[in-house]
C-alpha cells in the first residue's frame, strides 16, 4: 500500500467514525424519544464513538466502501404506535446522514475556495478530510436505504407497506443477510451507490 493510500485511509477516518456513530445514535435517540428504554439502557443513548462502532463494519467501510455500526436494539412494545414508532426509527440513521452530509458540504465548498486562493497543504488535506466526510455520509445514507434486511431501507419499506402481514416476509427477513451478501459480491450494490452517490454529490455543489 502506497503513501498515498494510506494517506487516503487516514483523511477518511472522521467522516467514517462520524457517520457510522451519529447514524446509529439517531436511531437509539428516536426511539428513547418515543417511549423505548431499551437503547437508554444499552449505553447507545450517546454520541461516543465507541458505543457504535463495530469493527468489521468499520473495517469494511475503510476499505471496501460500505459498512455498518452496531445495531442498536429496540423495543417497538413500548411505542404507542407500533407501525409509525418503527417506521421513524428505522429512518431516523439514513435522515441523520444526510443532514450531516447537507451541513458538512458548506465548509467543504469554503474550503477547497480557501485553498484555490492559498495552495496551502493544511487547506488541502483540511478539504479532503471534509469532502470524503460529505461523501461516507452520502454512501452510507444510500446503502442503508437499499431494501433488504437487516438495512433501514427494509425496515422504512415494511412498515410503509406493513409488510409483516405477509407470510414470505419472514423468509425475507431469514435470508435478508445472505441475499445482501450476494448483492455485495456481485456489484449490484455499487451499480446502486455510483449513480446515487454522484448524482447526490453534485446537488451538494461537490
Amino acid at each position: 500500500m502506497n503513501t498515498q493510500i494510506i494517506l487516503t485511509k487516514i483523511l477518511t477516518l472522521p467522516g467514517i467514525i462520524l457517520g457510522l456513530s451519529l447514524h446509529e445514535f439517531a436511531h437509539a435517540l428516536v426511539s428513547d424519544r418515543l417511549g423505548d428504554p431499551t437503547p437508554r439502557r444499552q449505553g447507545r443513548l450517546t454520541i461516543n464513538p465507541m458505543a457504535h462502532i463495530d469493527w468489521l463494519g468499520f473495517i469494511a467501510l475503510l476499505f471496501v466502501g460500505f459498512g455498518w455500526g452496531k445495531p442498536v436494539m429496540i423495543d417497538p412494545g413500548y411505542y404507542k404506535n407500533r407501525r409509525a414508532g418503527e417506521f421513524l426509527t428505522a429512518i431516523a440513521g439514513v435522515t441523520m446522514n444526510l443532514i450531516l452530509a447537507v451541513i458538512l458540504s458548506f465548509p467543504t465548498k469554503a474550503v477547497l475556495s480557501l485553498y484555490y486562493a492559498s495552495g496551502s497543504a493544511l487547506a488541502e488535506n483540511t478539504f479532503y478530510i471534509l469532502y470524503y466526510a460529505v461523501m461516507i455520509n452520502v454512501c452510507l445514507m444510500i446503502f442503508n436505504l437499499i431494501p433488504v434486511p437487516p438495512l433501514d431501507g427494509w425496515g422504512i419499506l415494511t412498515q410503509l407497506f406493513d409488510l409483516q402481514k405477509y407470510s414470505w416476509w419472514y423468509k425475507m427477513y431469514q435470508y435478508g443477510q445472505w441475499i445482501l451478501l450476494i448483492l455485495i459480491f456481485t456489484n449490484v450494490t455499487d451499480l446502486i451507490l455510483g449513480p446515487a452517490v454522484s448524482a447526490i454529490m453534485r446537488l451538494l455543489g461537490l
